[in-house]
């Protein structure tokens, strides 16, 4: 399982993914899901990817090729729009799924993948997007600016409280890297290290990047205070004032 996380916010946008993509008792694999393409002062597209690796694989490295071989084919790195760039993503797992799908199926495997697409191109203001397994997508709106995907529901709560368009880069940062902290303590299937991009709006490049391991100390240190803070307010909440001895 994944956990993937973008925000659309006035300041700019926030990526983060985990790199967990099997969980057991004897057997725990870590691939980066985070895949950026960018070229300064004209384009930077990052993709999060979540469900079946080799479909998810197999997509980015078709888009990859694509890049490298444009001839006379839209690539993400020659689209002229990020709505363009989900339409290409979209063709790609679409391709990748007709191709594999049936293959997939015989074995009982779960062909499935997901993307969180989203960026900015030199021209019109950034974007994100939510691809689901068919290919098709939507839109963040400023009522909806953050997608999930993968094991979102642990994580959501924290980012529908704290996350809406004004927040700034910093504190979305902090919140994001407390639903991954919040997700991981109830979901063995996600876990460490966390690939994390934070990108001003209107900058044209890749701004901060973190490759965030259980030696980091900013993340232990909200894994600890998040934890003690829960209890702490959890302490402050009146009992309620229920006769608890009385028949319903």
């Amino acid at each position: 399982m994944t956990y993937c996380v973008g925000t659309l916010l006035d300041a700019g946008m926030v990526f983060a993914s985990d790199s967990r993509t099997n969980a057991g008792v004897d057997h725990v694999s870590s691939y980066r899901k985070m895949h950026l393409f960018a070229a300064e002062g004209e384009r930077v597209i990052v993709i999060l990817s979540s469900g079946n690796l080799s479909v998810t694989q197999s997509t980015i490295s078709l888009l990859d090729y694509h890049a490298l071989n444009p001839d006379s084919h839209k690539t993400v790195m020659n689209a002229s729009s990020m709505y363009e760039v989900a339409e290409l993503v979209g063709a790609a797992l679409r391709e990748v799924r007709q191709r594999d799908g049936a293959y997939l199926q015989q074995s009982n495997v779960d062909g499935s993948a997901s993307f969180i697409v989203g960026g900015q191109i030199r021209g019109e203001p950034q974007r994100l997007f939510n691809l689901y397994t068919e290919g098709n997508f939507i839109e963040a709106t400023r009522e909806t600016p953050y997608f999930q995907i993968g094991e979102s529901k642990y994580g959501k709560p924290v980012i529908d409280r704290v996350i809406n368009p004004d927040t700034g880069l910093q504190e979305a940062t902090k919140c994001v890297l407390v639903s991954f902290d919040s997700t991981m303590r109830s979901n063995i299937s996600v876990g460490l290290p966390i690939d994390l991009l934070i990108y001003t709006r209107n900058s044209l490049r890749v701004g901060f990047q973190r490759h965030i391991e259980e030696s980091d100390e900013y993340f232990e240190m909200i894994h600890k205070q998040w934890g003690e803070g829960l209890r702490r307010v959890f302490a402050q909440l009146p009992n309620p004032d229920w006769d608890l001895s009385s028949p319903a």
